[in-house]
């Protein structure tokens, strides 16, 4: 993890002598940059992802059908639900691997902005007074956890859940999690609350297109 998080600290090292050699040093720019490219890199494993839980949504219907059928009957249910995902060659756990594969990227990123050296001479940003503060305004906490809370409810349509009580903890989570990350963003640094705010812009806008492009695909 020391050694990806030094990458990442050298890549950010780097697109601030890019906004340097542009005639415009910021650290908020190269932030903004950073993200862009770490963002378009994983892309690809954010698609399978969503790919993976937009197959899960089309077996909503028939789960839904399981569960009324098999109530009560939890090894029955699992033995139907089993075979259903075979027939339709749905892997119900395929979705976890690209969120496997990106979280030592996504924690390498957090190591080394919490910790970045900033040049006290250009660590302001925007409305910011330090990229290596937290927000005294609270802006950035409240984007971050309004951001989270949009991604969660975007996704929330290609979620299962495999019995009422899961269901159930998936609408708690779509209320916790939000608050959680904006109460942690209270204390984090600003540069880190930026790459937050804008990986989950940048997935929100990947989602969009998906699933414009997968509406028009039926339409056709």
């Amino acid at each position: 993890m020391d050694f990806l998080s030094g990458i990442m600290t050298t890549f950010m090292d780097y697109c601030y002598a890019f906004t340097q050699s542009i005639g415009y040093p910021s650290y908020g720019l190269a932030i903004i940059i950073l993200t862009l490219v770490i963002k378009l890199a994983l892309s690809p494993l954010t698609a399978k992802q969503i790919r993976s839980m937009e197959g899960m949504q089309t077996l909503q219907p028939k789960i839904k059908e399981l569960q009324q059928k098999y109530k009560g009957n939890q090894k029955k249910l699992q033995e139907e639900m089993a075979k259903l995902y075979k027939q339709t060659g749905v892997n119900p756990l395929s979705g976890c691997l690209p969120i496997l594969i990106q979280m030592p990227f996504l924690i390498a990123i957090f190591y080394a902005l919490r910790s970045y050296p900033y040049d006290p001479a250009y660590e302001s940003f925007l409305w910011l007074p330090s990229l290596g503060a937290a927000d005294p305004t609270y802006i950035m906490p409240i984007l971050s956890a309004a951001s989270t809370y949009v991604i969660q409810k975007q996704m929330s349509g290609t979620q299962v859940a495999a019995s009422e009580a899961q269901e159930k903890q998936q609408k708690i989570m779509r209320v916790i999690m939000p608050l959680f990350i904006g109460w942690i963003s209270l204390s984090f640094p600003s540069g880190l609350v930026i790459y937050w705010f804008l990986s989950n812009v940048f997935q929100w806008a990947q989602q969009v297109i998906m699933f414009r492009n997968k509406g028009k695909g039926a339409k056709a």
